[in-house]
């Protein structure tokens, strides 16, 4: 028997049972749509996160207190106190690091920030006068503080979009006073809204000598920020922070490094490496389900075999193979499986498209949705290797009949 007539012969059959053929490729078709919807939601949450981190600059260096590791107790902390004033003051010395731009330390804490009887929790950044050169945001209202604030530890703030809108709805901010910590702090400046490209939004910027004193009462730096000239001497600015932190720290083995410099490339991927296995994960935990359906098609299969024993030996004695019997049986298989395949690719799709246009609207994310073309090949391709695997035994029982006995089947 030709393929062409043993392809015909299958989809007749599964045209024949239309609502057990609709059973069948169930388990598939939720295997599918799940492998699709965990990798597209997963490559637009990559998406969102890398390009948060690559709004940081091509040019920045960010040194981190702390030994960077991927193990948990060795992991950097803002807290760990390894830099000092003693490592600023050595980094903004020209012969040290000749192409640095600028240089600021940070100092990050927290707190409610209190408006009459508007409540918020933001996120304190203590930094230096240099954060519109370094992150481009330069406030909607108002200004930026000033070199001199920094030295005079003035309690002025700088506050995100949202703080704003929170804290004084419609009202002018600037010029009012917050309360964060029960200390009282003027608003010189009001940033524009940089929506998911930035948590500044969430933000309170600070003096860093002002957030010391009077938010973390702490003498040490959570970050220390360098920028270099130009993207080329990135990677010589690098290595002049790590020598000239490790001449202050006196180390002389790389191994017993208590400081971490990074760029936001070093960043992108390393969070691109943790979301990238995050998500095969998940997709690997959804791909079970389709072992689930492919067992689920061996026993619906088995049970059609049964059930169509006369038809078999009405075949065979019109001069049909074993091989023929074998090959429609498992035509069947594999076509059901890539139907379900196909049909799951679609519904996977349609799901991770309105997903991300509902986090997109709601949660104010500048979430982006993703077609992942990998996974909807890998999913046809397991999907209908699945039919065909699982599809053989049964395919060999209903070959294996008797044409006689098959005959005489009620």
């Amino acid at each position: 028997m030709i393929l062409k007539y043993s392809i015909k012969t299958a989809v007749k059959g599964l045209q024949t049972h239309k609502s057990r053929s609709a059973l069948t490729i169930l388990g598939i078709v939720i295997g599918v749509t799940s492998i699709i919807l965990v990798m597209s939601l997963g490559a637009g949450a990559q998406d969102l996160i890398l390009g948060q981190v690559k709004g940081l600059g091509a040019t920045t260096v960010t040194v981190i207190p702390g030994k960077i590791s991927f193990g948990p107790s060795q992991a950097a902390s803002t807290m760990n106190d390894s830099l000092k004033e003693k490592d600023l003051s050595l980094l903004k010395i020209k012969a040290n690091v000749p192409n640095a731009t600028y240089v600021m330390p940070m100092v990050v804490g927290s707190g409610q920030a209190v408006f009459g009887s508007n409540v918020y929790q933001v996120a304190v950044f203590g930094s230096g006068e240099k954060v519109p050169e370094i992150f481009s945001i330069i406030p909607d209202t108002g200004y930026f503080f000033s070199e001199d604030d920094v030295r005079s530890r003035s309690a002025v703030v700088v506050i995100g979009y949202k703080v704003k809108q929170r804290l004084f709805e419609n009202d002018q901010a600037v010029g009012q006073k917050i309360r964060i910590k029960n200390n009282t702090f003027k608003v010189v400046g009001v940033l524009p809204e940089k929506g998911s490209s930035s948590s500044f939004d969430d933000t309170v910027f600070m003096p860093y000598t002002t957030t010391q004193q009077y938010i973390t009462g702490t003498k040490f730096y959570s970050r220390i920020v360098v920028t270099a000239d130009t993207e080329a001497n990135l990677k010589s600015t690098v290595n002049d922070v790590t020598n000239t932190l490790r001449d202050s720290h006196n180390i002389t083995d790389p191994d017993k490094d208590d400081f971490s410099v990074v760029t936001s490339a070093d960043i992108a991927k390393t969070l691109g490496t943790v979301t990238s296995a995050l998500t095969a994960f998940l997709a690997a935990v959804a791909a079970i389900s389709l072992v689930v359906g492919g067992i689920g098609i061996m026993n619906i299969m088995l049970v059609s075999v049964t059930e169509r024993t006369k038809e078999i030996g009405l075949r065979k004695a019109l001069g049909a193979t074993d091989a023929d019997i074998q090959t429609q049986f498992l035509l069947e298989a594999v076509i059901l499986t890539a139907i379900g395949g196909i049909i799951g690719i679609i519904l996977g799709s349609s799901l991770a498209y309105i997903i991300s246009l509902l986090i997109a609207k709601f949660a104010g994310l500048d979430w982006q949705y993703v077609f992942p073309i990998s996974a909807a090949i890998l999913g046809l391709v397991v999907s209908t290797l699945v039919g065909l695997i699982f599809g053989i035994y049964p395919a060999r029982q209903a070959a294996r009949k008797s044409p006689m006995e098959a005959l005489r089947y009620e």
